[in-house]
């Protein structure tokens, strides 16, 4: 292990030139690499100019946001989904403090400070990265590991509010932290996802499911199978547009995700009435045979919109599955006619694309026809995410690429539009 300055000379050098491209050059540009190295070399900078360049045993960390290839709303019905990590990402530099405090000075936010020896939820920490913080120290103290404090300065690159999973890239950075500072890099993937739940369910106070931590957490594409949450089926799958002939892009609509708590919220309330029905807990213990023969009493008991939701559910399930099966035998034509059915049943059914009663603004809604009339018969576009607000997804030949991009950013706004890249590794010890 290093010292900060030494951490800060080996970047500059190079040194970790090829952990730095595994990570953000994954196009094989040299400028994507000097940007890195940059970023990098800025991170290590802000952290001796805070906490000192003598700082032992210094390390760089990364912590992915990730992208909802299939599977919209699926996750919390112990349902099925596909995603991957991205190149976006929150990096930190940090190193221990010999203090029972943990210390985290985030670019652009106020420093927070957590006290180890307390660890109880606050109520006045919710929705606050000191709760994430404390949370996730609380489960790793709770698996039966001693903690010790330190300090870390940490920026990102994820975009705030794009379904990109910004508060899961940063429980992932956290803890890979703890794990490198307190557990002798024990924990694995699986298991510092779930840690990052927890502490987003118990001490944040969103009841998310746990697609959003294991897209961050274990890097590549991945399948995973919900059916039982405490232990997941998780398998890599090959995933790359470009070798296919596209590229990924993320277009931000526009839309803003305040007031909308009651619409997200809509969602499961509903789907947990149908459950209801059958005296369940989630539509996964529900089969499709069950679910249709009950349609008349569901439409009385809780409505067209509830029915109507479970459907997609039920289907996108399954079409999960056939994009894993044609990504497996190498037919990428036939995943896109399945993103397409998600981003249709989405709209349809799920209905997450405009809030009720929404009428001048449907931001959302007019970024999807206007990415469907970019593309003409080309490529896919969907919902990602949460919906309602917030962004799409769209895969574009990459022969259209330039002129797909300068038409959505006409009418949308300059840097809207996103291209980016699924990484092969998760959250993890960048450079040390």
């Amino acid at each position: 292990m290093s010292d900060c300055s030494q951490l800060l000379a080996a970047l500059k050098s190079g040194a970790h030139d090829k952990a730095l491209a595994a990570l953000y050059a994954l196009d094989g540009s040299a400028q994507r690499l000097d940007e890195a190295r940059a970023r990098a070399v800025g991170t290590v900078e802000a952290f001796a100019a805070r906490f000192g360049a003598d700082a032992p045993n210094a390390a760089l960390f990364s912590g992915p946001g990730r992208t909802e290839i299939g599977g919209n709303h699926t996750d919390h019905q112990h349902g099925r989904v596909l995603c991957g990590s991205v190149d976006l990402d929150m990096l930190a530099c940090a190193a221990p403090n010999g203090t029972r405090l943990v210390r985290i000075q985030s670019e652009g936010y106020p420093a927070l400070e957590i006290d180890l020896d307390d660890l109880a939820p606050k109520k006045g920490e919710e929705n606050t990265s000191a709760a994430l913080v404390r949370g996730v120290a609380a489960k790793i103290r709770e698996l039966g590991y001693e903690l010790s404090g330190f300090d870390a300065c940490a920026n990102s690159t994820v975009l705030s509010g794009s379904g990109l999973s910004s508060s899961a890239a940063y429980e992932v950075l956290v803890g890979n932290m703890f794990n490198h500072f307190c557990c002798d890099d024990k924990l694995d993937p699986v298991t510092i996802a779930k840690i990052g739940q927890y502490a987003e369910n118990v001490y944040f106070g969103k009841p998310c499911g746990l697609m959003d931590q294991m897209g961050s957490s274990v890097g590549g594409a991945v399948f995973i199978d919900f059916n039982d949450p405490a232990d997941p089926v998780v398998e890599k799958v090959d995933f790359d547009p470009a070798a296919a002939g596209y590229a990924l892009c993320i277009i931000d609509s526009g839309a803003d995700h305040a007031d909308l708590t009651e619409e997200y919220a809509a969602v499961p309330m509903e789907l947990k009435e149908i459950c209801a029905h059958f005296g369940k807990n989630v539509l996964r213990e529900v089969s499709g045979t069950e679910l249709f023969a009950a349609l008349p009493e569901l439409r009385k008991e809780c409505g067209d919109r509830a029915v109507l939701r479970a459907m997609h559910v039920y289907h996108e399930n399954y079409r999960v599955d056939n994009q894993v099966a044609a990504l497996k035998r190498g037919d990428f034509d036939f995943f896109l006619s399945e993103v397409r059915e998600s981003g249709l049943s989405s709209w349809r059914l799920l209905q997450n694309i405009v809030p009720a009663g929404y009428t001048r603004h449907q931001e959302m809604a007019f970024a999807l026809a206007l990415a469907e009339c970019a593309l003409d018969t080309a490529g896919a576009v969907r919902v990602h995410g949460g919906g309602f607000a917030g962004t799409i997804q769209a895969f574009v030949p990459t022969d259209k690429l330039d002129t797909f991009k300068t038409g959505m950013e006409a009418l949308l706004g300059a840097g809207k539009c996103h291209i980016l890249h699924i990484r092969p590794v998760g959250g993890c010890v960048v450079a040390e």
